[in-house]
């Protein structure tokens, strides 16, 4: 059986790209970082999903002192309160600084490893443009140092990173996991880690505006989940 590293955050779109790696005939360990974020709801919402998947996975503690995101310094303020176009407007400060490079790294390393075939990645342009690191041609780019980096990719066996979602609306990524019944009552998409999503943050606002133009209701938060403020009915 073809194997694969998924690497799974607990979000809405690591778990859909997990079901799509699994739908697709591969046998998944999952990879789950502890990184220093602001919260390790996710880290937990992440190993609960690999379980119910029936993945085996690892969960790797990362220390990155040198901060330089709000994820990861609480005296950095997390965007709040945007439309989807603000959002589109620059680099936000939730990105980590190369947290995709240090993540495939080691995936890379696992899945050589165990002889792992592909590292799939839930990374979304669309959403997510402001992210230099979560872009095709960044992943065209990694897959060539795969290529040349690597004992397998020597060998004419290249490890290759698949994005499926990475051209794909919001919508269609919930559309696409609602037939794959992806559990999205277990994932974790808000960037701070309270008892119910904070319906503020850009990753919030996104996740309900995705869930609206798909035409279905978020598990994990029903029809309770309402911003407020009036950006994100924009």
């Amino acid at each position: 059986m073809k194997k694969a590293i998924v690497l799974l955050s607990g979000g809405l779109d690591s778990a859909t790209t997990l079901y799509v790696a699994l739908d697709r005939g591969y046998k998944c360990y999952c990879l789950i970082f502890d990184y220093g974020q602001r919260h390790k709801k996710e880290v937990l919402k992440a190993e609960e999903i690999a379980r119910l998947a029936d993945c085996d996975y690892e969960t790797i503690k990362l220390s990155l002192p040198w901060r330089g995101s709000s994820l990861l310094d609480e005296n950095m303020e997390i965007p709040s309160e945007r439309d989807a176009s603000e959002m589109a407007k620059g680099i936000p400060s939730t990105y980590v600084p190369a947290r995709n490079t240090i993540f495939i790294s080691l995936a890379a390393g696992w899945s050589e490893a165990i002889g792992a075939d592909s590292i799939f990645i839930g990374a979304n342009a669309v959403d997510y443009s402001g992210y230099p690191d979560c872009r095709g041609e960044y992943f065209e780019e990694f897959n060539r140092l795969l290529k040349t980096g690597t004992r397998s990719g020597s060998q004419g066996k290249a490890i290759k990173i698949e994005a499926p979602l990475i051209d794909k609306e919001k919508s269609e990524i919930i559309r696409m996991g609602n037939k794959l019944a992806v559990p999205y009552e277990l994932t974790w998409s808000c960037y701070e880690g309270g008892e119910k999503p904070c319906a503020r943050c850009d990753s919030c606002v996104l996740r309900k505006k995705g869930f609206d133009e798909a035409g279905l209701e978020d598990p994990l938060t029903g029809k309770s989940h309402e911003p407020e403020f009036e950006g994100a009915n924009k």
